[in-house]
């Protein structure tokens, strides 16, 4: 994880920063509701091996700690967590943003990928583009099939595929994935708890 700040703080202040619907839906206790969010996943963290197998790091953890990120390992956390903030907002509760309509958080999820994919796009990494791009059509596939843990492992292994590079198990995943197939679960959490 990265030691400058963490990565949901300096998500907020990106948020902030770019003005307009984005900032205007994170609230007076952003920063806040960020430090406590870091505050818990550091607590777990530390509490070992009795915490560890419950609690999955987030997928910006595990990209930035790949090979592929090291030469801007902040960057990549950064702009994973924005990504899968928006996700958040489409799927499920976001962490930082109050919109007080579904189609407000519809929206300012899809700000949140154009904004994560655009900081990718300036790395000049463009297979992890290409990945992320399959993670949120995937995630959008298992969502629409009632498969959320599937989504959840998606990510998971598309981040892992972010930081390490894509494996034929992942590939593989991802095209039963595709096809809807019942397979998709198991290949996926394989890929996804692959060895870096």
């Amino acid at each position: 994880m990265s030691a400058a700040g963490g990565a949901l703080t300096r998500l907020v202040a990106t948020m902030r920063s770019e003005g307009g619907l984005i900032s205007t839906l994170l609230g007076e206790d952003a920063e806040r509701r960020a430090l406590e969010a870091e505050a818990a996943a550091k607590a777990e963290a530390e509490a070992g091996t009795e915490h560890a197998e419950r609690r999955r790091p987030r997928p910006a953890q595990i990209a930035a700690e790949g090979p592929r990120a090291r030469a801007d390992r902040d960057e990549y956390e950064l702009l994973v967590e924005t990504i899968y903030e928006g996700y958040l907002l489409h799927y499920r509760a976001s962490r930082l943003v109050a919109a007080p309509e579904p189609d407000l958080a519809l929206l300012a999820g899809d700000q949140l990928y154009a904004l994560g994919l655009a900081r990718l796009v300036q790395l000049g990494d463009l297979p992890a583009v290409a990945e992320l791009a399959d993670v949120i059509t995937l995630c959008a596939l298992a969502h629409g099939c009632g498969r959320e843990e599937l989504a959840e492992l998606v990510w998971q292994a598309g981040a892992r595929a972010i930081g390490w590079g894509q494996s034929a198990s992942h590939a593989r995943a991802k095209a039963l994935t595709r096809a809807g197939s019942p397979e998709a679960l198991t290949a996926m959490k394989a890929a996804a708890e692959a060895a870096s």
